[in-house]
């Protein structure tokens, strides 16, 4: 079954001296399922990435080795986000209009949510969103 990825559960496989049980069992679940995010989330994975070769986290050469493998699992980007819905998610649990934007995929799409932000992590369970990694 489809879920919607964030791009902070994305960003930890990224990094050797990060991990996170959610991360892991969202990687896991690629395996299986196709992946869903909205489309800023290319450009947040990109981001992160050039703010942590700045922070020396990464050199160029591992920024490309990630995203070569990203390219590999494959995400599906959703292009026509419900705009009411983002920002009434954005207002009611004072997200960032990029963070209400995955809400709001994984409502329309009935999908589960990997994330890593506690903000949105608890909208979505507000909300009533299935969370991956959730007991």
């Amino acid at each position: 079954m489809p879920f919607v990825l964030d791009a902070s559960t994305a960003a930890c496989w990224a990094f050797a001296d990060e991990d996170h049980p959610a991360a892991d069992l969202a990687l896991r679940r690629l395996r299986t399922d196709t992946a869903l995010a909205p489309s800023l989330w290319w450009f947040e994975i990109r981001n992160i990435l050039i703010v942590n070769e700045r922070r020396k986290r990464l050199t160029e050469a591992d920024s490309a080795a990630f995203l070569r493998d990203l390219s590999r699992v494959g995400v599906t980007f959703d292009r026509t986000p419900e705009e009411p819905e983002v920002l009434r998610l954005a207002r009611t649990h004072r997200l960032s209009v990029y963070d209400a934007a995955y809400l709001e995929l994984a409502q329309r799409r009935g999908a589960a949510l990997a994330s890593l932000d506690s903000a949105l992590l608890r909208a979505a369970s507000a909300e009533g969103v299935a969370i991956i990694g959730d007991p």
